[in-house]
């Protein structure tokens, strides 16, 4: 999609210039979610629609404090790496 992912287990879990270069995002379990657009909502967006509410969690990195970053990009990558890993397509 043009820009760099994050993957374990075949599941993205971050995703880096996405809208633009200023932007991440992680996918998050929906209470971290809630704690990190709720304690950093200048950092921190749901994203719109489905995604969103399957935890995928807007970043402005200028905006964002670097230990939060690190946190959150943690959380993803254990949430992705406990679950099953996905079928390959084919």
């Amino acid at each position: 999609m043009n820009h760099p992912d994050f993957r374990v287990n075949g599941k993205i879990f971050a995703t880096l210039g996405y809208p633009d270069k200023k932007h991440g995002m992680v996918k998050l379990p929906p209470e971290q979610q809630h704690e990190f657009t709720h304690n950093e909502p200048d950092a921190f967006v749901c994203v719109k629609g489905a995604w969103g509410r399957q935890g995928a969690t807007s970043v402005l990195l200028p905006a964002a404090r670097e230990n939060s970053v690190k946190a959150a990009i943690e959380i993803a990558w254990r949430n992705a790496a406990s679950s099953p890993q996905k079928r390959a397509r084919g």
